[in-house]
């Protein structure tokens, strides 16, 4: 398996024969998309999820298939069996990788902002995608793609979740929101001269850059 980082929360997934995708929202080059097998969406925010954007991929290309949550589903109406609505504790597989699907709820950003459905994919046992949540996968996994900044979180939730889920490695990732200064800063406090992630392995992978698992 190998995962490639894409713009914010985006990361490409390839196992053998079989390509998918993971939020190509708003922040994410449309050329993401091109080759996948299926698309995955955590929740509707506009940094996640671009439904003009996903409908063209999937009016180009008669074979793809998205899977996501309800809310979002329902904004695809009109798509048939292409989009698959999932929710906590769904499995399914595609392309002979194993998928299963962790979480409710996306943190909370303000309590005078009402919350949006958010679900986490754990592929195969071992890479996990939280979307916009802190949600603990059910057992320490091998990769665990990390939301590094965004309105909901603060620099001591992050190096905390890192240390509660307890991944082999945690891969940064929703962090468009960071000039690279604070990127640099909000990266030092999990490595070394920081307090660190608690043993796990930080990979920061660069746009376009790939990394394989296992």
């Amino acid at each position: 398996m190998r995962i490639t980082k894409f713009g914010h929360a985006c990361v490409r997934i390839q196992h053998d024969d079989t390509t998918l995708i993971v939020d190509p929202g708003a922040f994410t080059d449309p050329a993401a998309l091109a080759g996948a097998d299926a698309v995955l969406i955590t929740h509707e925010h506009m940094d996640h999820f671009e439904e003009s954007r996903l409908r063209a991929a999937l009016e180009a290309d008669p074979a793809l298939r998205v899977w996501t949550n309800s809310a979002v589903a329902a904004q695809l109406e009109g798509l048939g069996q292409r989009v698959g609505a999932v929710g906590e504790g769904d499995a399914f597989e595609i392309g002979g990788v194993g998928i299963s699907v962790h979480g409710e709820w996306h943190a909370v950003i303000h309590p005078d902002v009402p919350r949006v459905k958010n679900i986490g994919f754990l592929f195969d046992g071992r890479l996990f995608h939280p979307g916009d949540a802190f949600t603990v996968p059910p057992h320490a996994v091998e990769t665990l793609l990390l939301p590094l900044a965004a309105p909901w979180s603060k620099a001591s939730e992050v190096v905390d979740y890192v240390r509660e889920a307890g991944p082999g490695r945690a891969v940064p990732v929703h962090e468009a929101t960071l000039s690279p200064i604070g990127h640099m800063v909000a990266t030092r406090l999990l490595g070394p001269d920081g307090p660190g992630t608690g043993g796990a392995e930080l990979v920061v992978l660069g746009e376009g850059e790939s990394l394989e698992l296992g």
